[in-house]
């Protein structure tokens, strides 16, 4: 069975760095943030690249998806693309909304969205409206679609429970608006991109209902199963299982793809939840064509 990770972040330098600027550091917070969270710093993009490569490979993870994860990171995930063509499919993360330099015209979402798609080669980007806070009909988030639609790539949006674990360890304040991130918002400009996969993580982390209502409408809307799932204790008596068989009656294998929301090392990636979910598959009764669907048939059919 291939294995794929639809799911992992890539922490950078630049990360840091930005992250520090929010933290006030005067040092170099590529170094200093992740001794004082007890990580390991991850010198340049190319050595953090090849170690998860090394990762992927002890764990025999043939793909995986790597997320830049603040805006203004593509470059950081491009180099790692570039560098392991076959193994990683480049996502960065993208403010539609952010405001533009005082000097000279703004750039349109479209322009801003050229140099990633084009120039750098990445194939999904992120949006987290709960976070950068605007409406997802906004017409500036049309504008992302539009373009993800002209050249061939995946929009990922983020819905429900939102917590960035590692600004919450740095004490940074976290001030989103979680009614922002809304499945059904997100099946409303779907529609009208009916070739755009849109990929909604975590079975929409919270908005369980929403985000199966949500892909019932749109049929690009896959749901991935990343992450520990904590947003299962928001709803009574639900547990994983429950959410895995709910969303393959739904959608089907084919609408669900595998994700580990591994981040950081020296965890590095995170085979507790691939054990964790193929039990859970196993205990379905789900036959080897939909768990290959599941843990990587689906990953390859929308990334290439």
């Amino acid at each position: 069975m291939t294995l794929c990770d639809s799911h992992c972040h890539f922490f950078s330098a630049n990360f840091f760095r930005t992250l520090g600027r929010d933290a006030g550091v005067t040092d170099d917070a590529a170094v200093s943030l992740p001794a004082r969270l007890s990580w390991d710093a991850p010198a340049t993009d190319e050595a953090l690249a090849d170690r998860w490569v090394a990762e992927l490979d002890a764990r025999s993870v043939s793909r995986a998806m790597l997320i830049a994860s603040v805006p203004g990171d593509e470059a950081s995930v491009a180099s790692a693309v570039a560098r392991h063509r076959d193994r990683f499919v480049g996502a960065f993360m993208f403010n539609p909304a952010a405001p533009h330099p005082p000097a000279g015209p703004a750039p349109s979402v479209t322009a801003r969205l050229e140099r990633s798609f084009v120039e750098l080669g990445l194939r999904t980007v992120c949006l987290f409206p709960a976070m950068h806070h605007y409406r997802l009909d906004d017409e500036r988030v049309e504008a992302v679609f539009a373009a993800a639609e002209a050249h061939g790539c995946a929009v990922f949006v983020h819905c429900g429970v939102l917590s960035v674990g590692v600004r919450k360890k740095l004490g940074l304040p976290s001030r989103f608006d979680l009614r922002l991130g809304d499945p059904l918002a997100v099946a409303a400009v779907a529609v009208r991109h009916p070739s755009v996969p849109v990929i909604i993580p975590h079975f929409g982390a919270g908005f369980f209902r929403e985000a199966l209502m949500a892909a019932d409408q749109a049929a690009n809307i896959v749901l991935d199963s990343s992450s520990s799932n904590g947003w299962i204790k928001l709803h009574h008596g639900l547990t994983l299982r429950d959410a895995f068989a709910r969303a393959v009656d739904c959608v089907g294998p084919t609408r669900i793809l595998f994700g580990t929301d591994s981040s950081f090392f020296p965890r590095g990636w995170q085979k507790a939840i691939l054990e964790t979910q193929r039990g859970i598959c196993g205990e379905l009764g789900l036959d080897v064509a939909a768990q290959d669907a599941i843990f990587g048939g689906n990953f390859n059919r929308i990334f290439g």
